[in-house]
């Protein structure tokens, strides 16, 4: 069997200060990576940074905004010199909210594009750049099952979009990149009980989300950190270019 150890791999998260960036993190650090922590300038850190250490790996805090160029790229150049050659990444930072179509402010539309598009490519842009100039590295990155369906009850027609855009941008960076030994692929979550999802006024909301979903439940963010660390390691040497439902089955019905 191939291996899913991550054993001197170096690895960078967006989004790791909280929720399913946050799991994906201790998940990278149980399987042995070292791992860059990046998040905006004020996240607190200390949790995530108490848990990868208590799981024997070794994490560097960064703080840095997804919608810099210049703030990615020394994002990466900071965790080069300080943890290694970077050789694996995760893009999960990202925003939801809602609203109807026909009243959408182009404000709320373009801040969701700005984070949840254009922030994962200059994250892959600046991660691309250094894996390729090792000739190796796995990128993944977080998209949502509300890139292939549309929730019930939810009106968000940004949301939805741009996370289709991030499965299409994966596929589109995968096959550019094939025979140059980076791969990248796209989780897309179902329902998860990140703090997001956990504030009072979403309490009704996830109760139906549950029920709607064939197992009955939402998922816990480490339900979709293992899915990732699988496309980060070597038993995924041959998988490029897909995207991964981690819904409980939700769009299987």
């Amino acid at each position: 069997m191939p291996s899913f150890t991550l054993e001197g791999d170096v690895a960078l998260v967006t989004g790791a200060a909280s929720g399913i960036g946050r799991a994906i993190a201790i998940g990278i650090a149980e399987q042995g990576g070292r791992v860059g922590l990046v998040d905006l300038v004020g996240a607190d850190f200390s949790s995530v940074i108490a848990e990868v250490e208590s799981a024997g790996g070794r994490a560097l805090a960064v703080e840095a905004d997804v919608t810099s160029p210049d703030d990615m790229a020394e994002a990466v150049a900071r965790i080069e010199r300080d943890l290694g050659d970077l050789s694996l990444a995760v893009n999960a930072a990202g925003i939801a909210n809602a609203s109807p179509a026909e009243d959408m402010p182009l404000a709320q539309w373009q801040k969701v594009y700005d984070i949840d598009v254009t922030g994962v490519f200059l994250s892959c842009q600046a991660e691309g750049r250094a894996m390729l100039a090792h000739g190796r590295g796995s990128i993944v990155n977080i998209a949502s099952m509300s890139g292939t369906i549309v929730n019930r009850g939810l009106n968000q027609v940004h949301y939805n979009s741009a996370k289709a855009a991030v499965q299409h941008l994966s596929k589109s960076l995968a096959i550019e990149w094939a025979t140059r030994g980076v791969r990248v692929n796209s989780v897309s979550p179902g329902y998860t009980a990140t703090p997001m999802n956990l504030r009072p006024e979403m309490v009704d909301h996830m109760a139906v989300f549950a029920s709607e979903t064939p197992m009955q439940r939402v998922a816990e963010p480490h339900e979709i950190a293992g899915p990732t660390v699988f496309l980060l390691s070597g038993a995924a040497s041959f998988v490029t270019g897909t995207d991964l439902l981690v819904d409980g089955g939700f769009c299987a019905w």
